[in-house]
């Protein structure tokens, strides 16, 4: 029993970094002024480390498109 174990816990020790940081959806409201324009949407980023990184990687994507970030509704995993 022993010899099955360890193994097994290496491997859910190498791999809970990298599911901690797995891609997924982020579902979002946003703006534009002048007309104003308003945007309900998802976008897939790489990693989902922390609240504060999400809303980092959203608002930067978003700003490239000439989009201001309203509020970010969730996230889904996948």
């Amino acid at each position: 029993m022993k010899r099955i174990l360890a193994p097994a816990l290496v491997a859910i020790a190498l791999l809970t970094p990298a599911l901690a940081s797995a891609a997924c959806s982020v579902e979002y409201k946003a703006k534009q002024d002048d007309p104003l324009r308003l945007d309900h949407g998802t976008i897939v980023i790489d990693a989902c480390e922390s609240d504060a990184q999400v809303e980092r990687e959203v608002r930067t994507r978003l700003a490239a498109q000439g989009w201001i970030l309203l509020k970010i509704l969730g996230t889904t995993s996948g």
